[in-house]
């Protein structure tokens, strides 16, 4: 790590240092656009400019490595190398090279840590297969330094951008998503990035976000490789337990994001001092002020994620809800009121507005499972019931207790069920809930899953060959995909399925949030919300979905 000129620090030290204000464009890069070791949003390492100023040919453009890739010009350099625009001659296609760049003076042995790195960035990038991770095509050794051939990303690093401004709310919550999904498919396959930071977050065509640079990524299962002297990492991006020495887990990628958003919305840097020691005291001690531009579920999320403590920030599916209504935000208030009756036929009921658009397409059945619910809702972070909801112990045979919104009731039991499956509605139908728990102590023949991920997969199998549920039409086929996350700090999965009704006549689009959690002794147990999938009522129907899986609550973990 290196630091501004080691300047003293102390009372009178800022607290943050503000990014760039939006500036005209005179056709001259700013000098904060030009790499330096001062510049903290220097020229990211793998972004293409849609349109490249004209230069000089850079030394070592034209030479051929692998005896395929022709090196064309440099896009950028960072901690571990150079990054050269370049030809694959073999397919015909513009790729992005990393050059190694070692210092020559550096011991044999952190030589070869660093070139063992490289090699995990490949690795780290090359198992992840999600639209926000840089597709690596390839590995090429050169004179025993391996050189790694990537896709060229049309576009710019988010930290180019901010130096131009912030971002408004929502085009942040975006990105952030994004990121979240990135980080989200590298801790599945047991890889943290821990270096997740403006630089890194490149913005390409077609508002396509990528993360880059998993060239300090932690592999699992793999020996850590430390740099003599110190860790590894951009110093005001680092979460406080690395800090601390302590081993990270994926809250620790989860509270870079935290600042990144800080960042991009709030145009300060929260931990930045003018050296690295006082910048990672700060990271230990300082509280950034609230946020200001980020308002509601952005500001939540943010101050969430850079608690301290990282038992205590939100878990990525927490984060995700948050970012998504924060991309989403309601629509403007309706306009048409709507009076419905007292219960004895007159007309001294209550009323509320909706839209023409509500009325005509989603029909008073819904509207009144959305007055039903009264969807007030409560920290999710806390855990907490909103006023209103009521838990229900669902029995000995299901062995959970789940809150709902007032007005849901229990449907019959199935012909076929044995107990272990409650179903519940509002009085309109939309919004069902279904739990059910596979027992193994009564799991003769071995059918449980080993984990609740398998389970998930299982599922989503059995309706990918046609075992649809609940009138699910098979084309359009349901799209979804099981992951694994974690609810109430344990392991889980989740998917999230969206489909069309087989309704010859009024085709509707459904949703449903589906939570798998494998208790200690072996029992599989599944939550199962259903729901509107468009309409004016599917962000509040999502939001029950939240709240009841936050609140569900089983008997023997």
């Amino acid at each position: 790590m290196s630091s501004n000129g080691g300047a003293p620090y102390g009372a009178d030290e800022p607290t943050s240092f503000g990014l760039q204000p939006p500036r005209p464009s005179a056709g001259v890069p700013h000098p904060d656009s030009v790499p330096h070791p001062g510049n903290p949003y220097a020229a990211p390492t793998q972004v293409v400019p849609p349109q490249p100023p004209a230069a000089a040919q850079d030394p070592g453009a034209g030479r051929l490595i692998a005896g395929r890739y022709r090196l064309l010009s440099k896009l950028g350099h960072g901690g571990m190398g150079t990054v050269w625009r370049a030809k694959d001659e073999t397919v015909d296609r513009e790729v992005a090279v990393k050059e190694p760049r070692i210092p020559d003076h550096l011991p044999e042995r952190e030589r070869a840590n660093a070139f063992e790195r490289m090699r995990r960035e490949a690795r780290a990038a090359a198992r992840l297969d999600h639209p926000a991770v840089v597709n690596v095509h390839d590995v090429a050794v050169v004179d025993g330094q391996p050189w790694i051939v990537m896709e060229l990303v049309q576009g710019r690093s988010l930290g180019s951008v901010l130096q131009e401004g912030t971002l408004g709310a929502r085009e942040a919550a975006r990105i952030g998503l994004e990121v979240l999904g990135a980080l989200e498919a590298a801790h599945a396959a047991g890889i943290l990035h821990r270096d997740v930071k403006p630089d890194n977050v490149l913005l390409g065509r077609h508002d396509r976000v990528v993360l880059t640079d998993f060239g300090i990524a932690q592999i699992e299962g793999e020996t850590n490789l430390t740099d003599t002297g110190g860790f590894v990492g951009s110093p005001e991006y680092i979460a406080p337990e690395r800090v601390l020495g302590q081993r990270p887990g994926p809250a620790s990628d989860l509270w870079s994001l935290g600042v990144v958003l800080y960042a991009a919305t709030e145009g300060v840097s929260p931990f930045r001092r003018s050296n690295t020691p006082a910048t990672l005291q700060s990271v230990l001690n300082a509280t950034p002020a609230a946020p200001a531009s980020a308002q509601g579920p952005l500001a939540e999320v943010i101050t969430g994620l850079l608690q301290k403590d990282p038992s205590h920030r939100p878990n990525a599916t927490q984060t995700r809800a948050l970012l998504e209504a924060a991309a989403n935000p309601p629509a403007p208030a309706p306009t048409q009121v709507v009076r419905l009756g007292s219960a004895d036929g007159g007309d001294q009921g209550w009323g509320i507005r909706l839209g023409v658009k509500a009325l005509t397409v989603i029909g008073a059945g819904v509207v009144a499972a959305a007055v039903a619910a009264y969807l007030v809702l409560a920290d999710p972070f806390a855990g907490s019931t909103p006023d209103g909801w009521k838990a229900q112990d669902l029995g000995t045979k299901v062995g959970s207790t789940l809150s709902m919104p007032p007005g849901f009731k229990k449907l019959p039991d199935e012909s076929d069920s044995d107990g272990t499956i409650v179903r519940y509605a509002d009085p309109s139908g939309a919004v069902r809930i279904t739990v059910d728990r596979d027992i193994k102590k009564d799991d003769k023949d071995g059918e449980i899953p080993g984990s609740a991920s398998e389970k998930a997969f299982a599922d989503w199998e059995s309706l990918k060959d046609g075992e649809y549920t609940w009138d699910m039409a098979s084309d359009p086929a349901p799209s979804g995909k099981p992951k694994e996350t974690r609810w109430k700090e344990r392991e889980a999965a989740e998917n999230i399925i969206k489909y069309t009704t087989t309704s010859s006549t009024a085709p509707l689009k459904r949703e449903a949030r589906v939570l798998y959690y494998r208790a200690d002794n072996g029992d599989m147990h599944r939550l199962w919300i259903d729901y509107p999938g468009e309409g004016y009522f599917t962000e509040d129907s999502r939001d029950i979905a939240q709240t009841a899986i936050d609140n569900w609550k089983i008997h023997n973990p």
